[in-house]
């Protein structure tokens, strides 16, 4: 039977768990060929058994995108057995969860290091090795997966500038990319129901899990990103989008895909809108506690 990615190349960065696990377990099923990139080798295999289980193709490369040295490796060998990319995800980040409700000014100083080299840094050196990639091929996807962090206040300063930086980078690289047909656009999953959330997760008095109060029927599984992934591949009028961000569950509604469970995730920005005032639990107070920041001012 006939997938939507076959005969496609894919590389997805920090494809060991989580978000970037499900995008290319999710690619690999539609039919792409795999290339997986993140420091933890185990983790790696596993996800590349899964694709494998589902009839795809996965090559695991253990790479560490803070050291150039090895990204530069696994492109340069990518170039040598398949000369072509058609779709980059870069998912690649650092665990912002040790941030949560700390003042900035009371981080260690590396935290800002570390958010903008794993995640806008690491994004603009794989794209810039994939650019010639898909110029010469004719074009191609490029697809950061970011946040509404980027213009609302979420867990920490230091994930706010990482995740304008990759808002920043989408924009410029995709001016750049538009004249040879490759797309730049960026991805905002929801909450997403990764391993390590179901591990903390607990049962809530109505039988559902939750994760510290919070009813997670709410959260796309780790495989939701990646249909939005590749029904913006296979959108013949995907430069039309080149450039901007979307929600997930936004491009669901609008492309006409579910989750794996056959569910349409609801669309959240912040959960004080979505549940109302006062019903917020108290963990996720600290993770958006100034939500959209400051007030427009009035002009009455």
């Amino acid at each position: 039977m006939t997938r939507p990615l076959d005969g496609t190349v894919a590389l997805v960065s920090g494809a060991s768990q989580g978000i970037g696990q499900g995008i290319a377990i999710e690619l690999g099923a539609q039919g792409a060929a795999v290339w997986l990139t993140a420091r933890n080798a185990a983790g790696l295999e596993k996800t590349a058994d899964q694709i494998r289980d589902l009839g795809g193709v996965a090559v695991p490369r253990p790479c560490d995108h803070a050291d150039d040295s090895q990204v530069v490796a696994v492109f340069d060998e990518l170039g040598c057995e398949t000369d072509r990319l058609d779709v980059l995800v870069n998912v690649a980040s650092p665990d912002f969860t040790s941030m949560v409700g700390q003042p900035f000014w009371e981080l260690p100083l590396q935290a800002i290091t570390d958010s903008l080299a794993v995640g806008p840094r690491a994004n603009f050196v794989t794209s810039a090795l994939v650019a010639p990639m898909m110029i010469e091929q004719g074009g191609g996807l490029i697809v950061n997966i970011s946040s509404h962090g980027c213009e609302d206040y979420i867990l920490s300063t230091p994930y706010g500038a990482a995740k304008a930086a990759i808002e920043k980078i989408t924009h410029d690289t995709a001016l750049e990319l538009r004249e040879h047909n490759v797309a730049v656009i960026g991805l905002w999953p929801g909450l997403v129901l990764a391993d390590r959330i179901l591990t903390l997760a607990t049962e809530g008095p109505s039988g559902s899990h939750q994760l510290f109060g919070l009813d997670l029927d709410i959260c796309e599984s780790p495989r939701f990103p990646g249909r939005a992934v590749v029904a913006l591949f296979t959108d013949p009028d995907r430069m039309a989008r080149t450039g901007r961000s979307f929600f997930a569950s936004r491009l669901a509604r609008e492309y006409g895909f579910s989750d794996v469970d056959g569910h349409l995730p609801p669309e959240v920005r912040l959960l004080v809108d979505y549940l109302g005032d006062g019903n917020v639990p108290e963990y996720w107070q600290m993770v958006e506690r100034f939500g959209r920041g400051f007030a427009e001012p009035s002009t009455a």
